[in-house]
């Protein structure tokens, strides 16, 4: 081969267009918004990452989760929600009652929702049916709204001699007013007399705790509200130092040293959430999942915060009881 005809050869090679080099695909953003806050929800963190992992979606491996936490402030919410369409996450879970739900709702109506409720999706105009949602929401419902009445039964069970129970309830969660009246006509029917407190607030739970000693009473129920559950440490701790015999709704108050719990699985609602959004990533409809509700109610009872407080339970309670903490 002569130089110059090499040198063409060599031009020609250069010439010759280069392949891009292949680029990692991007990946899908979650966007978790809950009214709750992270160091009392990692088990609920846990369960939500299970559920994702169980239909192949992994943090950091095949999606990005940014995550939107109100600290139980819920006016808070709608921002946070704001903030999270503007990012453009490819789905939405908002956890943590129907406040976070309706934020999301309000703030989006084509990017996917899976939600959780505490009362009746349908009641609270989330979604039309529960069999058929349409629209782009879907999500469980733990019916903790409803079951009220029950514990305020399990706690007169358990202290038949007290007379008057304090009620701890949030004036600013919305399915408060209906909390309050299912209450009311449940302890109508085993004459029990109510004591309610307000605490939508940090000043507000001060105060309410202050008079609940004021007030006498008896045994305290603590209603279910997301801003009541981010302050759940504190709230366990003033039964205890009190001695003061309290319900809750979830079994993580048990599991914490509260007396006694009736509630649904949260933790199996978040898994089966996570699962949701996985099948929403992998081209699922938001109008073709069905909004799930709990199978399962667990009664907790904590012997040992029993024993702190002097009380002894009932054989019957025990033998009815779910889980027994020594």
């Amino acid at each position: 081969m002569k130089r110059r005809e090499f040198v063409i050869v060599l031009s020609g090679a250069v010439l010759w267009p280069v392949a891009p080099r292949a680029q990692p695909p991007t990946m899908p953003v979650i966007g978790f918004l809950s009214s709750r806050s992270p160091d009392e929800s990692k088990h609920l963190l846990a369960a939500f990452h299970k559920g994702l992992g169980e239909v192949g979606f992994v943090e950091g491996t095949n999606i990005v989760v940014e995550y939107r936490w109100a600290l139980g402030e819920y006016e808070k919410l709608p921002a946070l929600a704001a903030d999270l369409v503007k990012r453009r996450v490819a789905v939405i879970a908002a956890v943590g009652g129907d406040v976070s739900s309706r934020a999301a709702l309000q703030a989006t109506s084509t990017i996917p929702i899976v939600f959780s409720s505490g009362s009746d999706p349908v009641k609270a105009q989330l979604v039309r049916s529960l069999s058929k949602p349409e629209g782009n929401a879907t999500g469980f419902t733990l019916l903790t709204n409803d079951l009220e009445p029950k514990r305020l039964g399990l706690l007169h069970d358990l202290l038949p001699k007290v007379d008057l129970v304090g009620v701890l309830y949030d004036p600013n969660f919305p399915a408060a007013v209906d909390q309050l009246a299912a209450l009311e006509k449940a302890a109508e029917t085993i004459a029990l007399r109510l004591d309610v407190f307000r605490a939508g607030n940090d000043a507000d739970l001060t105060a309410s705790l202050r008079s609940l000693l004021e007030h006498r009473v008896g045994a305290l129920l603590v209603v279910g509200a997301p801003y009541l559950d981010t302050r759940r440490s504190r709230i366990i701790e003033f039964a205890a130092e009190n001695k003061l015999p309290a319900i809750y709704h979830f079994r993580e108050y048990a599991v914490d040293g509260g007396l006694i719990s009736y509630g649904p699985r949260i933790t199996e609602s978040y898994r089966q959430a996570g699962g949701y959004v996985g099948r929403i990533l992998n081209g699922a409809k938001p109008s073709d999942l069905p909004v799930l509700q709990p199978t399962n109610f667990d009664f907790v009872i904590n012997l040992k915060t029993a024993k702190a407080l002097g009380l002894a339970i009932p054989s019957g309670l025990i033998s009815f009881a779910d889980e027994v903490i020594e």
